[in-house]
């Protein structure tokens, strides 16, 4: 199997060859069908690099529900997330990522979830930091949360190396299809 850092690379190449090609609105609608059957706080993302731009839905949705935005507190640490508003101010985090300014912290129940790539059984390959999966592992024993991976179909790949700590996405949603738990 290859090793994570030469799939991060392929994975880059992917995205971002879709990102300069492939229309992301198809993914959007996707989305927006599935937030519609899920309640609660939605934890979005500011997009960085190639990432699909979510904030067309989190501008909608922030007027029905409240919509938050992660924050980096360095490499071993979960996430938290602040309220997020269209319009907020907006600060940069240690990770050069753009967060809400006032620190108005709550929990998401949904969180939608960049990637570099994702696999046939929904896991996830990130950045390298575990952010996300350390923040699971925090919120799912607190209560139920679902997690949506928002990605291009190009960064489909075969199984991707899982370690202990690695955990599945609930679905993951795509310019061609919502990818469900087999």
């Amino acid at each position: 199997m290859t090793d994570k850092a030469t799939l991060r690379a392929q994975a880059r190449d992917r995205r971002a060859h879709a990102f300069e090609t492939v229309d992301p609105a198809p993914a959007l609608d996707m989305l927006s069908a599935e937030l519609a059957k899920t309640t609660g706080p939605i934890s979005f993302y500011w997009p960085i690099r190639t990432e699909i731009d979510p904030s067309p839905l989190m501008e909608g949705l922030a007027a029905t529900r409240p919509v938050c935005l992660p924050v980096t507190h360095g490499r071993e640490a979960p996430l938290t997330f602040r309220a997020w508003q269209p319009g907020a101010a907006m600060e940069t985090d240690g990770f050069g990522v753009s967060v809400p300014a006032v620190d108005d912290e709550m929990t998401p129940e949904v969180l939608i979830v960049p990637m570099l790539a994702f696999d046939p059984n929904l896991h996830r390959l990130g950045y390298g930091a575990g952010h996300y999966d350390r923040t699971f592992a925090k919120l799912r024993p607190a209560g139920p949360i679902f997690a949506i991976g928002f990605a291009y179909e190009a960064q489909r790949t075969g199984p991707l190396p899982v370690e202990p700590t690695d955990q599945a996405l609930d679905l993951i949603v795509t310019e061609e299809r919502v990818h469900r738990p087999a």
